[in-house]
């Protein structure tokens, strides 16, 4: 049977605002698609709360993906399709990144992957919505940020090109939940699934 890798942070873990649980097999975007696409392919769920993709996590390796992510996809064999959604936590204050640093550490993990995966699918950062301001995660993130995650999906796009990537931009037709401007609510998620089981099916 054919693999899909979803790895990514806490939107691809299923983190839920409204009492910070992981969402159900019932209702997370990953989980949905698997149910979705059983016949197909196997769905492996990689995501973890707080992960960054492009700068040191001082929470440690597991939560660093530019350290555990080529580790972690070397070891994982016959990946047909490679669901990359990350990049929201590097938009936290205490990071300060440059947007050529975002560029340079999206292409490491792009490279680390070329190899290992068939296919790969990028996921650009939410947007962040004002609503964050008002909500738990509100020392974490400022107006640069926001700024920051409505341009960064340029950078996704232009690798894809270079890559021969493809890019499945959420920030379409959904936006985080307004508890926390931050994570998406549970329409969301089956949305999500919905729309990016299309997509894959499409691809084939």
């Amino acid at each position: 049977m054919k693999k899909i890798l979803c790895y990514g942070d806490s939107n691809t873990y299923g983190f839920n605002p409204i009492d910070f649980s992981m969402f159900d097999e019932n209702t997370r975007w990953t989980a949905l698609l698997k149910k979705n696409l059983i016949n197909d392919y196997e769905v492996i769920e990689e995501g973890m709360c707080d992960r960054t993709g492009f700068v040191n996590n001082p929470k440690g390796f597991l939560y660093s993906a530019q350290r555990h992510f080529p580790k972690f996809i070397s070891k994982t064999k016959n990946i047909d399709i490679l669901i990359l959604a990350i990049g929201t936590n590097d938009l936290q204050t205490q990071y300060d990144i440059s947007f050529s640093l975002i560029e340079k550490g999206l292409e490491n993990l792009i490279e680390a992957a070329q190899d290992k995966a068939k296919e790969i699918i990028l996921i650009p950062p939410v947007i962040l919505s004002e609503t964050i301001f008002n909500g738990y995660f509100k020392d974490q993130f400022d107006e640069i940020s926001i700024t920051k995650s409505k341009k960064v999906v340029k950078a996704y796009k232009k690798l894809a090109k270079i890559y021969n990537c493809k890019i499945f931009d959420i920030n379409d037709f959904t936006a985080p939940s307004d508890i926390d401007g931050l994570h998406y609510d549970e329409t969301s998620h089956k949305l999500i699934a919905e729309k990016l089981t299309e997509f894959i099916n499409n691809l084939t």
